[in-house]
């Protein structure tokens, strides 16, 4: 028998008088899904633009919310994105913001005294939890339960194999797979784990008396390539970022499976009666690595050209968005963090204020687009990227651009010497924007997407040399 929400705020202690005026005031207040995608191209779901397959959970999201053009990840690598948005501030203020990604060995993790947006609703009465991909700092100093969540169940580090849940590879002492602060192991493919641990998550969180937040972070399309009837290449590869695995057919099953169990979640969702208040919010944490579709976009993952940086972003909120909306808005990672509180009636930290912005106007249709400043940096290549408005300042190395990325999405027309006004002042933006931020640090862990021995289209990064060690004497 279904237990009603009046009935389980009875169970927990609410009296029979009183449960009525607070299920009036959670109904006001909506259920949160953020759900995050690993290193998915702008183009690689079909309401994007893919067309060798059809992601139809994502497109019935699109279809049914508003689907943004110009959406942005914080950064072009996972780790330094998700600092960002669990704080709703630029990555570059903290330490673990500046890895990119955050190595294995690190000591670096988000401190626990940092409020969070999982803390600031939890601290309101949302119950929150994380199922997936944390990435932010490894146990037992650090991890979600002590950031924010009640409730944990996933990976803490950038990537593990599909079905041996283990980041190193057939060596079982590197198993990561957590339930809260717990090792725990258990079968399966990971991107079926992850939904099913969300569906069930969402039936109870939606069966209590509190609105939730669930974060949904997948490490699909993430490496390695393996699509959920793989696992013979499981047992192949020597290393988890496999140099001779993949196929595009591989990449497609991978982000096909992801798509059913966003499918399952809405269907959750449904059955428990909460999808008419439920924010969904979909998209990746930086733009599209080696099989990905980043088409109208030069770059990728690591790059701080469009397609390292420009990422799908849907939001579903049949309460308050209409459907089938397309909107023009430059929207950051960090924004969805801010929208969330905003949404929830909950107030930021006066100690420390988000950096992003507040859409729930843009996505109700009540404020139009508003032109944005937008900032990121890149310690590889030594990259730079300012978006003002429609121009984008860029620096590599020690090459400078100026670009239109509505009218050049390309990135090919450089009009630094046609409108040099404009290029002085977006570098005097970006300077003084920097200056604010911690320094660049030179010992983080940071590099290419692929260097030319294994990868053909950067044959102009070579690796490193190692420094040759003294003869001994």
């Amino acid at each position: 028998m279904r237990i009603t929400r009046r009935q389980a705020l009875i169970a927990a202690g609410t009296t029979a008088a009183a449960a009525p005026a607070i299920l009036r005031a959670q109904q006001r207040r909506p259920n949160i899904v953020y759900i995050m995608a690993d290193d998915l191209g702008y183009a690689d779901v079909s309401c994007y633009g893919r067309r060798e397959y059809r992601t139809q959970n994502i497109d019935r999201l699109a279809a049914t919310g508003i689907r943004f053009t110009q959406a942005y990840a914080n950064s072009a690598v996972c780790s330094a994105t998700r600092t960002a948005l669990i704080t709703g501030r630029y990555q570059y203020r903290l330490p673990i913001g500046l890895e990119e990604p955050l190595g294995g060995a690190s000591k670096l993790g988000l401190p626990p005294e940092q409020p969070t947006f999982p803390s600031l609703l939890k601290a309101a009465g949302y119950e929150t939890a994380l199922i997936g991909k944390w990435h932010l700092g490894f146990p037992p100093q650090f991890g979600p339960t002590k950031s924010g969540y009640d409730h944990f169940w996933g990976i803490t580090r950038g990537g593990v194999d599909y079905f041996t849940h283990q980041y190193g590879v057939r060596d079982p002492a590197t198993a990561d797979l957590w339930d809260g602060e717990t090792k725990i192991e258990e079968a399966g493919y990971f991107t079926d784990l992850l939904g099913n641990h969300a569906v069930s998550t969402i039936g109870a969180m939606a069966r209590g008396p509190k609105p939730f937040l669930l974060s949904l972070h997948f490490t699909a399309p993430h490496w390695p390539w393996e699509g959920p009837n793989d696992e013979a290449e499981s047992q192949r590869i020597r290393a988890l970022a496999d140099n001779d695995g993949g196929t595009m057919k591989t990449y497609a099953e991978m982000v096909l499976r992801m798509d059913m169990q966003i499918g399952r979640v809405m269907q959750a969702l449904e059955s428990a009666r909460v999808a008419a208040n439920t924010i969904v919010i979909f998209t990746s944490d930086n733009g599209g690595e080696r099989f990905a579709n980043t088409w109208p976009f030069t770059g990728k993952k690591t790059e701080l050209l469009e397609g390292g940086l420009r990422v799908p972003a849907i939001v579903r909120w049949p309460n308050r968005i209409r459907a089938n909306t397309v909107s023009e808005q430059a929207a950051i990672t960090m924004d969805w963090s801010a929208t969330a509180l905003a949404a929830a009636g909950v107030q930021q930290d006066a100690a420390y204020p988000f950096d992003g912005m507040d859409l729930t106007g843009q996505l109700t249709g009540a404020a139009q687009p508003v032109p944005r400043k937008l900032y990121w940096r890149y310690h590889f290549n030594q990259q730079q990227a300012h978006r003002d408005g429609d121009m984008k300042y860029l620096k590599i190395k020690n090459n400078t651009f100026l670009f239109n990325v509505v009218e050049d999405p390309l990135e090919r027309a450089n009009l630094k010497a046609r409108q040099p006004d404009v290029y002085a002042r977006m570098v005097a933006d970006y300077e003084n924007w920097n200056a604010s931020m911690l320094p660049d640090n030179p010992a983080i862990n940071s590099g290419p997407l692929g260097y030319s021995d294994v990868t053909a289209d950067h044959f102009g990064v070579d690796r490193p040399a190692r420094p040759v060690p003294p003869a001994k004497p």
